[in-house]
């Protein structure tokens, strides 16, 4: 049995669903796991999830306070530089009690490795569980391509990779990124992938009612960010009530930029059809999906958007839904034909495509029944989580800093 330790900065587990579904394998696999994240939100707080220690599942959970972000470049440094101490004054704490054979740091950002590097020298493999790219990711939210804040980013993130004893990479692409940006060599990137536990993502009965007495329901589900492209879903179904009202739309989520949004919602004159949520929890979310005629993924073509495996996108299809998406390398790796794609970045295409859908129920229910056996045979989380025990297996069975091979 292995002791482990997961570190996340910009998300608190449980509520990260990937993160926690690794969690949970590795305890399965008979390992000690203990996280250490920050306090959610109080909206994306649920039961004890706020506490500053939990034991939950088997898993012990110490959470730090921080404040959060209010979108400047300024207030993201504030947030990291207090976390960046705060996670290391935690991590000597809890290592100093029992000690960690392996580390798991979940970018983003791009320290976390850093934080707690004392610990490789007492004998802990470190992981760079590579979720987002940091670098494309500030270009996507501040522009400034080239910047002194952008050339940190790409500094930290060869920091990262450079100190990292193997890395996680969540697609083909990201393990491109490891071997061309980071010179990691290839037997120490492992892929595993973003995917719903089908054990716990099943289907439930849809909800007429959440149609709001029209014949089709439009949504979304994520975090509302600048990035994700969820303005471009709006415009697009400001094009779609030109042309038709028989549809009601939900956004299922919060994130920075839902207060803009919704000031757009409400310009666009859309205030009748489109609803907000926040985010929802297990049974509300799949019920909502479960209803929905057409689910969307309009994050507009970049050099982060195309590189990215999106979760909602199996999410969608694991309820067997159809899906419009702009075309995207990885999501279309994912959703193959369960999804109509968008060659521009433009709504007014996104919305004529989102018609022909609602047009077309024959091709629908095909999109769905490709979707769900597509997550079924290949992009589940049971598939990932082989591959994750692969890449602990590796991990723990690596030399140690003095030489030694582990016992």
């Amino acid at each position: 049995m292995a002791r482990i330790l997961s570190i996340t900065q910009n998300y608190s587990v449980p509520g990260k669903k990937m993160v926690w579904n690794q969690l949970l394998a590795l305890r399965d696999a008979g390992h000690e796991v203990v996280a250490i994240c920050p306090q959610p939100s109080d909206q994306e707080a649920e039961g004890s999830e706020a506490a500053a220690f939990e034991r939950r599942d088997g898993i012990d959970i110490f959470r730090y306070a921080q404040p959060v972000a209010s979108g400047t470049a300024i207030s993201y440094l504030y947030e990291y530089a207090l976390a960046f101490w705060r996670i290391r004054r935690l991590a000597r704490r809890v290592a100093g009690e029992r000690g960690f054979d392996v580390v798991q740091a979940c970018n983003p950002p791009d320290f976390l490795l850093l934080a707690v590097h004392f610990l490789r020298r007492r004998g802990a493999c470190l992981i760079f569980d590579h979720h987002d790219l940091v670098p494309e990711l500030y270009v996507a939210k501040f522009g400034g391509s080239g910047g002194p804040v952008h050339w940190l980013t790409r500094m930290l993130e060869r920091v990262n990779f450079s100190v990292a004893d193997l890395v996680i990479a969540t697609n083909e692409s990201y393990k491109r990124v490891a071997l061309q940006r980071g010179g990691v060599r290839t037997e120490h990137i492992f892929v595993v992938r973003k995917g719903p536990d089908l054990a716990r993502f099943q289907p439930v009965p849809a909800a007429p009612e959440l149609k709001r007495g029209r014949q089709y329901l439009i949504c979304w589900i994520g975090e509302i960010a600048p990035q994700d492209g969820v303005d471009h879903a709006i415009r697009a179904l400001a094009h779609l009530r030109e042309r038709r009202d028989d549809w009601h739309a939900i956004v299922a989520g919060d994130g920075i930029a839902l207060s803009d949004l919704r000031r757009l919602t409400a310009d666009l004159g859309l205030d009748d059809h489109v609803e907000f949520t926040g985010w929802l929890h297990d049974v509300e979310l799949r019920r909502l999906l479960c209803s929905a005629d057409v689910c969307l993924a309009p994050d507009p073509k970049t050099p982060l958007s195309d590189a990215s495996t999106l979760l909602k996108v199996a999410e969608y299809m694991a309820m067997s839904r159809p899906i419009v998406s702009y075309d995207l390398t990885e999501s279309r790796v994912t959703a193959g034909e369960a999804a109509v794609y968008v060659y521009s970045n433009e709504p007014e295409d996104f919305a004529r495509a989102i018609e022909e859908l609602l047009d077309d129920p024959g091709r629908r229910a095909r999109m769905g029944r490709i979707g769900r056996e597509r997550v079924e045979q290949q992009f589940s989380w049971e598939h990932s989580r082989k591959e994750l025990l692969v890449a602990y297996e590796f991990a723990l069975n690596r030399q140690t800093p003095d030489g030694r091979h582990r016992d």
